[in-house]
Order: structure tokens, then sequence, then C-alpha cells
């Protein structure tokens, strides 16, 4: 069943039950039925309307935010019972059974929200500190997070590719790459200038994206790691991360594959996804200029291959049908010869 028209159902369910009970609870303090069941729908609304708020609040995240509660109350269960009600301050006071009442909700207040907040702050490697060789099957399940390199962001088709659903896993960006995108958009060279916004443009676009899990991780800045390169701290940290790196940068792929690091590239995507064309094969080609040679013409396929059908100049314009003589390979990728079908 969709999920949107699930959560409807439920919804609508629990609106006839809560609306049900206001009325029998009414009835049963001699009220009248139709304001148990009005209470009951205001009951409701409000229920609807916090999980209208928490819309966006994951499995994941409750999960992590009630592991950081049950820190929190442990650590203020902790304080409580280091001997701070016994001082002769709370002994002395006339009201000191009040006062350490609410010392007490405080202390277990205070904690428990900071034991929340660091938890929803945290990633599964933070929380494998804390409970050595366990790892979340969920994380396992979906995939090792992908790490994004500064090209790749600025590269512009990652959300399109998100979109698709070809990708898994949470993406993660360092924050010295923010830090370098920045460092683009505040440089005097219009170019850089333009890259920069481009990058943060997309940052945007995928951050607003509701199936996308997108985290920046916090690496604070030493002495040794501002003598490092960004293309080694990319390195280092997808083996920390044990992440795989996704990068169009030809030199970072070969370094991070030399370091036994999983490397995704949109370039090798789309040389995997071309068109396999072989001799014999029949096509219909769209002739769009003349050849190099007087009798030739020149067509193109939807992924920029380039095909040469002799005897064709007085066609071009015209979509006809071709057959594949020859392919050549080249520089700047295969050339193939075409005749016209007779």
């Amino acid at each position: 069943m969709n999920s949107v028209w699930s959560i409807r159902l439920v919804r609508a369910l629990f609106f006839f039950l809560f609306v049900f009970t206001g009325m029998i609870i009414a009835l049963g303090f001699d009220l009248h039925g139709g304001l148990g069941a009005l209470i009951g729908a205001l009951a409701m609304g409000l229920l609807w309307l916090l999980d209208m708020l928490f819309a966006r609040v994951t499995l994941r995240d409750f999960s992590h935010a009630t592991f950081g509660l049950a820190i929190g109350l442990f650590c203020a269960w902790l304080v409580t019972r280091i001997g701070i009600f016994q001082l002769s301050y709370f002994q002395a006071s006339d009201h000191g059974e009040a006062m350490r009442n609410v010392v007490e909700i405080l202390i277990f207040a205070s904690l428990s929200f900071f034991g929340v907040t660091f938890a929803l702050r945290s990633d599964r490697d933070q929380f494998a500190f804390l409970i050595p060789y366990v790892r979340f099957q969920r994380d396992g399940a979906e995939g090792e997070p992908l790490l994004l390199d500064t090209n790749i962001i600025i590269d512009g088709r990652i959300p399109e590719v998100l979109a698709t659903g070809f990708l898994s896993g949470a993406l993660v960006v360092p924050r010295f790459v923010l830090d370098e995108l920045q460092r683009l958009t505040e440089s005097g060279d219009s170019q850089k200038v333009l890259r920069g916004k481009r990058g943060l443009e997309m940052m945007e676009k995928m951050r607003s994206m509701m199936n996308v899990r997108l985290a920046i991780h916090e690496d604070p800045p030493t002495e040794d790691n501002r003598q490092i390169s960004v293309d080694a701290r990319l390195v280092t940290l997808a083996r920390q991360l044990n992440a795989r790196l996704l990068t169009n940068d030809e030199g970072l792929a070969k370094v991070a594959r030399l370091r036994e690091i999983t490397v995704l590239s949109f370039n090798d995507l789309t040389i995997a996804l071309q068109a396999q064309i072989n001799p014999g094969d029949e096509l219909a080609l769209n002739l769009t200029k003349l050849g190099k040679d007087k009798h030739q013409a020149v067509g193109y396929l939807n992924d920029g291959t380039m095909i040469v059908v002799n005897q064709a100049a007085a066609l071009v314009g015209q979509t006809v049908s071709v057959i594949i003589t020859s392919a050549l390979p080249t520089s700047g990728g295969r050339l193939i010869f075409a005749e016209l079908k007779r």
C-alpha cells in the first residue's frame, strides 16, 4: 500500500476512535455525547498537528533521541546520588524538601534535553564508540554512505540522479569541502565564483529533497590537516567512515582505488550506458551537417556519438535509415561509419 494513503487511513481510524471514546467517556459522566465527541476530535486534531510538525522525523531520529534520553536520565540519576541534597543548605531550610524537588526536576530535564540534542547530532560511527562492535543493520541494508567531493557537487547532476533512486545510502559532505566552496565564491575569478555559487545551490537543493539524507561531517581544523590537500583528506575520511567516494576527478579516483576505497563516477556511468553499436546494426539517424568528404553527411546519437554516413550529402536535414559498417576508436571517442539502407 502507498505510504501516503496508509498514513491517511491510520489518521482516519484514530479520528473515529477518539470521537467514539470521547462520547463514551462523556456519557459515563452524565454529559452530552456531542461534547465528548468534540473533545475527542480536538484531541485528535492536536495529535494530527504534532504529526505534521514531525513529518520529517524518521524512525532513525526517534531511536537516536530515545538513546540520548536514556543517557541523559542516567547521568541525571548519577548527579542526584552524589549527596548534593545532603548539604546543610537544603537540610536547614524550611522549604528544603520543595527546593530539593525543584532542583532534581531541573537536573533531570536539563540533562535529558542535552542527551537528546547530542544524540540527534551524532552519526552511527560516533555511536560505535559507546557501543563497540555494534552496527545498525538499516545502514548496512541501504548501502555504505556516499562521500562527496567538490567537483561532483559543482557538477550539478546529483539531484537528478538521486531522484531516480539509483544512489543508496546517506550523503556525507565534509566541512572542508563546504569551506572550499565558500572560498570559491569569495575569490576574484568570475569563473570560480560561478562554480562556487553553483555548488552551494546544489547543496541547498539536495537538502530540500524529502527522501535524501544529507549530513555535514564536522572535522575540526588542526595544524596537521591544514597542510594536507583536500583530496588526501577526502581519501583518509572515506577510509575512516567506511564510505564510498563519489567523484569525477580521475586523479582522486585512482588514488582512492589504490587505497581500496569504492569509487563511483558519473563519467564511468555515462560510458557504461552508451549504446553498443556493432557493424550490421540498423537505426534511424537524423543527418545534421555535411561530412569531411563531399559525399558524406554526419548525424549524432542521443549520447553524442557521431556517425558518418557515406553517399548521404544530399539528405542533410532528413531522418534516414542507415546500416553500421565499421567503428574506429579515436582520442575523442568512437568514430562510426554507416551506409544508407537501400
